[in-house]
């Protein structure tokens, strides 16, 4: 029987250690660091930095772990494919030159404009005097974006030219060399695609799924990492999602094979739908969060063999249900994501049975962090599962945040 090591600490590893512990093939998973919430059977945490990347790789052959899934982007980008793979351990995940795709903002905008995929008009700046002809040449609004790794918390839109101004002097007053992206601003809908990329170019699909980042109802307040998701995203039609995958996905595949640094592991296309057609917004290397946690329950079949059959390029069995809608409910600490306050009660698996719960920021049954948990719920049609899992969250008795309209697109969709 197979053992799995899944790195990372969120509702998306706790998503992704359910999914692999439904396999028969797998007895144990085993997560790094993991977090206080996950107790399900057979899965074990491991107090071990999902940064640690010789300690996970000596833990990985300790353990004799038969397949290694990197949840986290961090490891990712600090190479940790590249280390198991010269100690022939088995891992899914994309080399560090390939991660670049989400760690590097300024590696991604340069292949697309090399081979003209879809996206949006950029210039990378790493100037203040710079940054501000551009933000000039572009009007508003305007998206600036980190270069490097900002967890999900690296993109600013703008609309003010006196905000604008403001954020540029702050940034390069803290950093006069920080490296920027600065974009045009895209109008239309937004939704993600998930990609399991194999072997050989081996790659199969997951269904479509729409996260929502604004931290308050009607898409106010801050950015987060994510407070809630749906999928599938019954309203784009296939034609739509087949565009982009012809697009967008296998091009982005080609030129980094082209490049001599071909992509394996899980590539998550963030896409904007304009009226010029799908483009772009940007890449991930890993599943998304809380996208993970709906996308994920979904596959009905062997996820363990799944991946093992990408690993050595061989066509996958694929099997996704079709009936119903999910949707996750981000559980948040008040005052997140600019302060949260720790200490907050968890609700319990029992307490949101029989919805799925995925823990994220936990600390003996209190919450630690921003993202607490995510609720999930599914019903043959958005209305319905949306029901489902607010039904659900209102009678809980917590002190934890959350929004009242996740998927609110697809039920509009539904009513209209």
């Amino acid at each position: 029987m197979k053992k799995v090591l899944i790195i990372g600490s969120g509702a998306r590893e706790h998503a992704l250690a359910q999914t692999f512990l439904r396999s028969e093939q797998v007895t144990t998973v085993l997560v790094a660091p993991g977090n206080d919430g996950m107790t399900d059977a057979g899965l074990e945490c491991v107090t071990i930095s999902a940064t640690n990347l010789l300690g996970l790789r000596d833990l990985a052959i300790s353990e004799s772990v038969d397949l290694t899934f990197v949840g986290n982007e961090e490891p990712l980008t600090l190479g940790i494919v590249d280390l198991f793979e010269a100690s022939k351990l088995s891992i899914f995940g994309p080399s560090m030159v390939a991660a670049q795709l989400e760690g590097s903002k300024s590696f991604t905008k340069n292949l697309l404009q090399k081979y003209a995929i879809p996206t949006a008009k950029s210039v990378t700046v790493e100037t203040l005097e710079h940054a501000t002809d551009v933000l000039q040449a572009f009007g508003l609004p305007i998206v600036f974006k980190l270069d490097g790794l900002a967890l999900g918390k690296g993109v600013t839109i703008l609309t003010n030219p006196i905000a604008a101004n403001t954020y540029l002097t702050d940034l390069y007053t803290k950093d006069p060399a920080t490296r920027l992206v600065i974009e045009e601003y895209l109008e239309g809908v937004e939704f993600s695609i998930f990609s399991l990329v194999g072997k050989n170019g081996m790659i199969t699909h997951a269904p479509l799924a729409q996260d929502h980042k604004r931290r308050f109802d009607q898409n106010r307040g801050p950015n987060t990492g994510g407070m809630g998701a749906y999928s599938p995203v019954r309203w784009i039609s296939d034609d739509i999602k087949n565009r982009a995958i012809t697009e967008l996905v296998e091009p982005t595949i080609s030129a980094l094979t082209k490049e001599g640094t071909p992509f394996a592991g899980v590539l998550y296309t963030g896409v904007m739908l304009t009226r010029e057609g799908p483009k772009v917004i940007e890449f991930n290397v890993r599943f998304g969060d809380p996208e993970a946690q709906v996308v994920l329950p979904q596959y009905t079949g062997d996820f363990y063999e799944l991946i093992s059959q990408l690993m050595i390029g061989q066509t996958p069995t694929v099997q996704w249900q079709k009936n119903d809608v999910y949707i996750g409910v981000v559980l948040a600490a008040e005052g997140y994501p600019q302060a949260p306050v720790k200490g907050a009660v968890v609700p319990t698996v029992d307490a949101v049975a029989p919805l799925i719960i995925n823990f994220a920021g936990v600390k003996n049954g209190v919450a630690n962090g921003g993202r607490v948990a995510t609720v999930v719920a599914h019903g043959i049609s958005a209305t319905l599962a949306q029901k489902n899992v607010y039904n659900k969250i209102n009678l809980l008795d917590t002190s934890l945040e959350y929004r009242h309209d996740i998927a609110y697109q697809a039920v509009n969709h539904e009513e209209n």
